[in-house]
């Protein structure tokens, strides 16, 4: 019997109550026509209602698609997941305390549906000591809403592990590019393997029903064992995209593109320098960190200026760069790309990259900051009533041993003036990053000078080391005052070296810097 189903026999699957576990990063990998249709459905119906939605990274890009489809009230009783920041209408849903939100390290996500294959309790693992996700701080709950801890404190060995549990998945929704009629799936043209077919099998372990949404079909038999990604032993219902051109992407802006599926390299053209800008300057401070054949992460945004930097320079190919939803070397994408790549050396699922991640396989991490304390915490998770979510963050920050934090002074109409190897604050942001209390902490300082890590923070007008016994400034931009720019606007006084030094002025010129790792 052919596995090909209609949209609405697919959706009959989905019963009151069922816990839910979907794949997606950003829109890689989303099964946008199931979502919309599974919304449409509830709105229409009021059915399927008290949801348990379980998945790794965001399933949306800011315009209301994704898991926003589901965002109606009812619909979701809890959510357990790693990251919620590209989906709106889902965060002011967590925000409003409509549903229980857990909030855990994408690389725990990655790995408990791993677990739940072989059908374990749940996993042990470091990621999260001393972080909100350490039940002796929040237990990675977001809202009101959610009381109990779900993670629990170990001790093992005489050492602290946290234990993260498993559940029962009654439904999986995950992608493919193509099916046979027996189920039997491929991916060629996804831009990462992600969790889907580790979801697929964790469902099935589960008893659950699988559905995977589409391209196109074909007679069964028609493919062959190295095309196939996920076997239609894991798969109950195979759906057709009716509207693949919008709601079957490769990412955000591109339907498709050979090079970021692999199927061929790209030229690398020059690319061109960054202006000379805040995020010019943090990216040059953050590039005098690099060493030389290291395996890299950069994380969105701000670090991703460091590879260019490197390009201009002409050392960009002196390092291996990683993105967590799988892509080892080449060049990762940013933007609404961000999770593919072009160029890889090698693409993993989300379980093996961190896998890679946790065993130490990284050997530098480039990475934001939103909040510091003097402790050297740092929060990226938490923005008032907005809780994004940590993503890797947590499994990336605690398992690298040379880490470089970037971020902005103060935000919020800050306006500086940069040139001539000076930088000056014509008017101070609103908004201070150095705090005595963060949101939440997203990374615990404390652990990493615990376990010997090499940490900066790099701004545009100071930079600072992580000690034992907090943080240290060490440097601070030419042409700053000590006193009224850096220590007069931070909400602590940190360590200051004796050997206090001068930001190396190349950073704040028009001309290349010179730089050598």
């Amino acid at each position: 019997m052919s596995k090909i189903v209609s949209m609405e026999n697919a959706l009959d699957l989905f019963g009151d109550g069922a816990v839910f576990a979907s794949s997606g990063f950003v829109l890689i990998g989303t099964s946008e026509s199931v979502l919309k249709a599974l919304g449409e459905r509830y709105a229409a119906t009021g059915h399927p209602k008290g949801l348990t939605c379980v998945f790794g990274a965001s399933h949306g890009d800011y315009t209301g698609v994704g898991d926003d489809h589901l965002a109606q009230d009812g619909m979701i009783a809890k959510i357990v997941g790693g990251h919620f920041g590209l989906t709106p209408a889902l965060g002011e849903y967590i925000a409003a305390g409509k549903c229980q939100i857990y909030n855990y390290p994408l690389g725990v996500m990655a790995h408990l549906f791993r677990a739940t294959i072989a059908q374990e309790p749940g996993i042990l693992t470091k990621v999260g000591i001393k972080t909100f996700v350490d039940p002796r701080l929040e237990g990675g709950r977001l809202n009101a809403a959610t009381t109990e801890n779900e993670v629990k404190l170990v001790e093992l060995n005489g050492e602290e592990w946290l234990w993260y549990p498993t559940r029962k998945l009654d439904i999986g929704l995950v992608r493919g590019t193509c099916a046979d009629e027996d189920g039997n799936v491929t991916i060629e043209h996804e831009a990462s393997k992600l969790d889907m077919r580790t979801i697929a099998m964790a469902v099935h372990a589960c008893g659950g029903k699988v559905i995977v949404q589409v391209k196109h079909v074909v007679k069964a038999g028609s493919l062959t064992a190295d095309q196939i990604e996920i076997p239609g032993t894991f798969v109950d219902a195979v759906v057709v995209c009716p509207e693949p051109l919008t709601e079957h992407k490769q990412t955000r802006d591109i339907f498709y593109d050979p090079s970021l599926s692999g199927h061929r390299n790209v030229p690398l053209a020059s690319i061109p320098p960054l202006a000379l800008d805040v995020r010019k300057v943090l990216a040059r401070r953050a590039a005098m960190e690099l060493i030389p054949n290291a395996v890299i992460n950069l994380g969105i945004g701000i670090p991703e200026g460091v590879a260019v930097v490197a390009a201009e320079e002409g050392f960009g190919d002196q390092f291996t760069l990683t993105t967590e939803s799988g892509i080892l070397g080449g060049i990762p994408c940013g933007g609404g790309a961000f999770g593919a790549g072009q160029n890889a050396i090698g693409v993993f699922d989300m379980c093996t990259m961190f896998d890679f991640y946790n065993g130490g396989g990284l050997d530098m991490s480039v990475l934001g900051l939103a909040e510091v304390n003097a402790k050297g915490d740092i929060n990226v998770g938490r923005f008032g009533p907005k809780s994004p979510g940590c993503g890797g963050f947590i499994n990336i920050s605690q398992n690298t041993p040379k880490i470089v934090f970037c971020g902005s002074f103060t935000s919020g109409g800050v306006e500086l003036a940069i040139g001539d190897g000076t930088l000056r604050v014509v008017r101070e942001g609103r908004n201070r990053k150095f705090v005595e209390e963060l949101q939440q902490v997203t990374y615990s300082g404390e652990y990493g000078a615990q376990i010997g890590q090499d940490v900066t923070y790099v701004t545009e007008r100071a930079v600072f080391r992580l000690t034992e016994n907090g943080i240290e400034l060490t440097e601070i931009a030419p042409g700053v005052d000590l006193e009224k720019d850096v220590l007069g606007q931070m909400g602590f006084r940190p360590l200051i070296a004796k050997d206090l030094k001068s930001m190396d002025a190349a950073i704040f010129r028009e001309e290349k810097m010179g730089l050598q790792i």
